[in-house]
């Protein structure tokens, strides 16, 4: 896809103002809320707004509502996000503005992750007693065994294991499985979790944006209940496709769209849902394909829907395994 020169100038002109490139700059690192926009730029919500809007209205971000929260990314692909990352590309790494404006967005993940690290380790004993709250697990899991397949793999981990009960879940269809958490007092519970269900798991502290595997290196990778909680979901969904061999498979379990605010002002949820489209969206974009695999609803329609969607590789896919 090429541009018009009109086109062009729009994204120029769009571009071409110190407060937007700094907006823009901040976006190709993951996607941000206005209000944390805001508190890095210094700048009023009106103003910040405004920016936005000529942004949008560019092509060059992408704006999504999320419960009474509103977020921002950058265009996913496209000659209007080629432009961008060339000229954020052309600016001295150095440069101050930039500089101080990634220092302040250090600070606001340290704070999550304060915030995150402090609720995790509040919860961590009874993890799987607040997960219950929102949806019938028994029927969840009953769901996930099916997405997952009668196959057995060789090859199963679980990014962001929480108290292990994916491994527990999904264990005896594997030759070997990996759990992986930031949480300590998780992989606490998660050993003893797994040692009781008499399941050899290793279980090692880890970064579900970087988890140091190798490519293709798993058959069966699972993401349970965790990227409501990430500051770039996309990303997540990105690394663990990765690790997906040829013939292999990615399992996403969490929840569609929902209102429910208390869960980000109670409990650390980032993002209030996803949808089929977004979810379906970076599958594709790593290399997988996609399916909607289970839509389960909440006993008596109050509550929180679950989802789980799958991504598949290509037995004949050009990956090298470990």
């Amino acid at each position: 896809m090429t541009l018009t020169s009109d086109h062009t100038v729009e994204i120029l002109r769009a571009a071409g103002e110190p407060t937007r490139l700094r907006i823009l700059a901040l976006l190709a690192t993951e996607e941000l809320s206005v209000l944390e926009l805001c508190r890095i730029l210094d700048q009023s919500q009106p103003r910040v707004s405004r920016h936005l809007k000529l942004l949008a209205e560019a092509g060059l971000v992408e704006r999504f509502p999320d419960g009474a929260w509103v977020f921002y990314r950058l265009i996913a692909r496209g000659p209007g996000r080629m432009l961008v990352e060339q000229a954020l590309d052309l600016i001295d790494p150095a440069d101050a503005t930039l500089k101080r404006d990634a220092e302040r967005l250090t600070a606001i993940h340290a704070e999550r992750s304060t915030d995150a690290a402090a609720y995790f380790a509040r919860n961590a004993a009874r993890w799987d007693e607040i997960r219950s709250l929102h949806v019938a697990e028994d029927k969840v899991e009953r769901a996930i065994l099916t997405a997952a397949g009668k196959e057995k793999v060789g090859q199963l981990v679980d990014l962001g294991a929480g108290t292990g009960r994916m491994l527990t879940l999904l264990g005896d269809k594997a030759e070997r499985c990996l759990g992986l958490d930031l949480s300590q007092q998780m992989l606490n519970i998660a050993r003893s979790h797994t040692q009781a269900s008499g399941l050899n798991a290793e279980l090692r502290h880890g970064d579900i944006f970087a988890t140091r595997l190798p490519d293709g290196f798993a058959d069966l990778v699972t993401v349970h209940q965790v990227l409501h909680y990430l500051s770039d979901p996309a990303a997540a969904v990105a690394e663990a496709a990765r690790l997906v061999a040829p013939g292999g498979k990615l399992l996403i379990v969490d929840f569609a769209p929902h209102t429910l605010e208390t869960l980000r002002e109670q409990h650390q949820h980032r993002r209030l849902g996803f949808s089929d489209e977004e979810i379906i969206r970076w599958l594709g974009a790593a290399g997988l394909k996609g399916e909607v695999r289970e839509t389960l609803p909440p006993a008596g329609g109050h509550g929180l829907t679950v989802k789980i969607w799958t991504g598949e590789r290509a037995a004949n896919a050009n990956r090298s395994a470990a």
